[in-house]
């Protein structure tokens, strides 16, 4: 499967403009993932894209950003380092096919609801007042949204994407007060069983070595890696 493309599918940046083969992404600077470049194929001209890409980005007043993924055409990387690009954000991409039972009740939707919304932001929430963009994005495509509620506030919450045979997870998120319960290997659960595909793919920081145990200890196991190149 094309990693690169089903994250980019599953989390669209709800601004995108097609330079020389590459996809410049925006989405108001609410997560690198829809604000960097997809770059999946040899450009024309090089020098030319990359400058295309930070004139995007400049006029937008953002950080001019590369995702580098498995798919990524090859020697950009490198190229970018050349030119001062930082890197940042290493990720690990996992996948499994997982089919356990959930422990306990969890509640699905097909559209995110304000209190869904505010236990994600809450945890993951690190751009500030941008949970209206994060919305938009998290709604551009189909998807259902899982939480665990108690006294009907949820305190674990996530969101599945299905992508014919795969789905991608994506917005695990558990309250502080509500970790180390197997929470989030409830919603984890129920969200893999919900999409019905025959696998299932997510993503986690590198340094997040409590979520990829969690992860793998329900059947996932790394299958890729990627990270940015962003020019300061």
């Amino acid at each position: 499967m094309n990693l690169d493309l089903l994250v980019h599918e599953a989390w669209p940046a709800y601004e995108q403009r097609s330079h020389d083969g590459w996809v410049l992404r925006s989405a108001g600077g609410v997560t690198k993932r829809a604000n960097s470049v997809l770059a999946l194929t040899a450009p024309a001209d090089l020098d030319a894209a990359i400058g295309a890409a930070e004139v995007f980005y400049g006029e937008r007043g953002q950080l001019c950003a590369f995702s580098i993924g498995p798919g990524t055409w090859p020697g950009l990387d490198a190229e970018l380092a050349r030119r001062g690009y930082e890197l940042v954000d290493p990720t690990v991409i996992m996948a499994g096919s997982p089919s356990a039972e959930p422990r306990g009740p969890v509640r699905i939707e097909d559209r995110p609801w304000p209190e869904w919304l505010e236990t994600w932001w809450s945890v993951d929430g690190r751009y500030g007042s941008g949970l209206e963009e994060a919305e938009r994005i998290c709604t551009g495509v189909p998807a259902w949204y899982a939480a665990v509620e108690e006294d009907g506030v949820p305190v674990a919450v996530g969101r599945v994407v299905p992508q014919g045979e795969t789905a991608g997870i994506f917005c695990m998120a558990t309250l502080p007060q509500a970790r180390r319960r197997g929470l989030a290997r409830t919603v984890l659960r129920a969200l893999t069983r919900r999409a019905g595909a025959k696998s299932a793919y997510l993503v986690t920081t590198e340094p997040n070595l409590a979520a990829q145990a969690l992860y793998r200890a329900e059947g996932f196991e790394t299958v890729g890696r990627y990270h940015y190149r962003v020019r300061r």
